[in-house]
C-alpha cells in the first residue's frame, strides 16, 4: 500500500500534535498514568504520542479530547480550510424560521429569526437567561412584564428572560431579528420606544 502524501500545512499540523498534547497535559497537572486511566490508552502509547514517535489517530485523540474536555480541533490545531462560510441549517420553531449562527456550544448563542405575520398573539413565558434582540427588518412587538413595545429596523432590546416575555409580529408583516441568548439572568434594560396608546388609556 502506498504512502499517503500530505500537504506541508497538514504535515506541520501533525508534527505539532505531540508537543500540544504534552503541553495541555502538563498545564493541567495530569500525569501520564492518570490520563491513561481516564482514556483507556496505555501509558506507553501516550508517551509515544507526545514525543512524536506515534502517529496521532482519531481512535487515540478522541478519548484524550474527552478526558481534557476540549474540542478535537484544539488537540490537532487543524489548518484553516479555504471556505470560511457557515453552513446554516434552518430550524422551524413555533412557526418561525430560526438559523443558529453559533457553531460551538457555550453560554452565549446567536440566532437569526424570521417571524411570520401570523405570530402576533402574545403568549408570555419565563425561563432562565438573558436575551438581546436586534431588528433587521419589519416591526417587532415585544411584550415584557408590564411593557408592550414596538421595535423597528435598527432598534434593539435586552432583557432578563425570567420576566414574562413574548415577541412576534405586530400583524403588519414578517419580522427579521438577530437574537443573542445568554444563560445567566441579569437586570433588565430595554432600549426601545413604547407602543403608541390611545389618548386617555391607562398605562399598564
Amino acid at each position: 500500500m502506498g504512502t499517503v502524501e500530505h500537504s506541508p500545512a497538514i504535515t506541520q499540523a501533525l508534527a505539532e500534535v505531540g508537543p500540544r498534547l504534552k503541553r495541555l497535559r502538563t498545564e493541567r497537572g495530569v500525569t501520564l498514568s492518570a490520563l491513561a486511566e481516564a482514556t483507556g490508552v496505555s501509558k506507553s502509547t501516550l508517551s509515544r504520542l507526545e514525543s512524536g514517535q506515534r502517529r496521532p489517530s482519531l481512535e487515540l485523540l478522541l478519548p484524550i479530547a474527552q478526558a481534557h474536555q476540549v474540542p478535537l480541533d484544539e488537540l490537532v490545531g487543524a489548518p484553516e480550510v479555504g471556505d470560511p462560510r457557515v453552513r446554516l441549517k434552518p430550524q422551524h420553531v413555533h412557526g418561525s424560521t430560526v438559523l443558529p449562527l453559533t457553531r460551538q456550544p457555550g453560554p452565549l448563542q446567536a440566532f437569526k429569526m424570521v417571524i411570520p405575520v401570523s405570530r402576533s398573539t402574545p403568549d408570555p413565558c419565563t425561563h432562565e437567561g438573558y436575551e438581546w434582540l436586534y431588528v433587521l427588518a419589519g416591526r417587532l412587538r415585544l411584550v415584557l412584564a408590564d411593557h408592550d413595545l414596538v421595535l423597528g429596523a435598527g432598534e434593539a432590546a435586552e432583557f432578563d428572560t425570567r420576566l414574562p416575555h413574548w415577541f412576534g409580529s405586530t400583524g403588519d408583516g414578517p419580522v427579521e431579528v438577530l437574537s443573542l441568548f445568554g444563560r445567566q439572568g441579569e437586570r433588565m434594560h430595554v432600549r426601545a420606544k413604547p407602543r403608541s396608546r390611545p389618548a386617555g388609556s391607562p398605562d399598564r
